[in-house]
């Protein structure tokens, strides 16, 4: 049995994620971002453990977490939650910037950092369920896909400095998919949301656990996930 600390376990693909793993035995640990969150979130994962940390101020993550029982070993740390606003560069306020890379990168980045003795331990594992915007840029996707651009980046130099510690890293790059989110941003575009066009979050909660579950001799390091036709 493993141990998992799990962002935006609340919705859409870390829902199904927490789910998965807590269906078979596993031991969850999920980031809620006010104490209010954390008992939603106790309710919906009977057994599950959770930690308070706001992802919209990491500055404080380290205080935060340091007034909290925490896990002494992880398997892995699974970052899924994550904020999308559209718009143009031409339009497009600074702080609307400022919260999706301080939510999609910065306090991943932190996260990492904080629960990295953790992961050295159990020789864990880092998860980042990124986005096909981390690969590529479209209009009116600038912010959101320099935030995840980023988070490539910060995968990428996170797993060269962690091979050594038996650290695993895995970037996960999934299409639209039918959650919450996804419906945000069909409202964002003014289009309609019928969720049966894209993909089951179960879908990616399966590429998740199937990297989670690759033999040690191994590591799956990107992993592109498409609607299917």
């Amino acid at each position: 049995m493993g141990t998992h600390l799990i962002t935006g376990a609340g919705s859409g693909i870390g829902t199904a994620v927490a789910r998965r793993l807590a269906d078979r035995g596993e031991e969850l640990w999920l980031l809620a971002r006010d104490a209010g969150r954390a008992k939603e979130l106790a309710e919906q994962f009977p057994g599950a453990r959770t930690v308070v940390g706001d992802l919209g101020v990491p500055e404080k993550l380290a205080w935060a977490l340091g007034h909290q029982t925490l896990p002494d070993r992880l398997d892995s740390v699974l970052h899924i939650a994550g904020v999308v606003e559209l718009g143009a560069i031409a339009d497009l306020p600074a702080k609307s910037w400022q919260r999706q890379l301080t939510a999609n990168l910065v306090a991943p980045a932190e996260l990492t950092r904080l629960f990295l003795p953790q992961l050295r331990l159990a020789q864990g594992h880092v998860v980042f369920v990124n986005s096909g915007a981390g690969l590529r840029a479209n209009p009116q996707w600038g912010a959101y896909a320099a935030s995840k651009h980023g988070l490539k980046a910060l995968a990428d130099a996170l797993r060269a400095e962690e091979h050594e510690n038996g650290v695993r890293v895995t970037s996960v790059y999934p299409g639209r998919t039918a959650t919450a989110m996804q419906a945000s941003v069909h409202q964002q575009e003014g289009k309609e949301y019928d969720p049966s066009r894209w993909i089951d979050p179960e879908s990616i909660a399966t590429t998740v656990l199937t990297a989670l579950d690759l033999p040690r001799d191994a590591e799956i390091t990107d992993l592109s996930v498409r609607p299917g036709s």
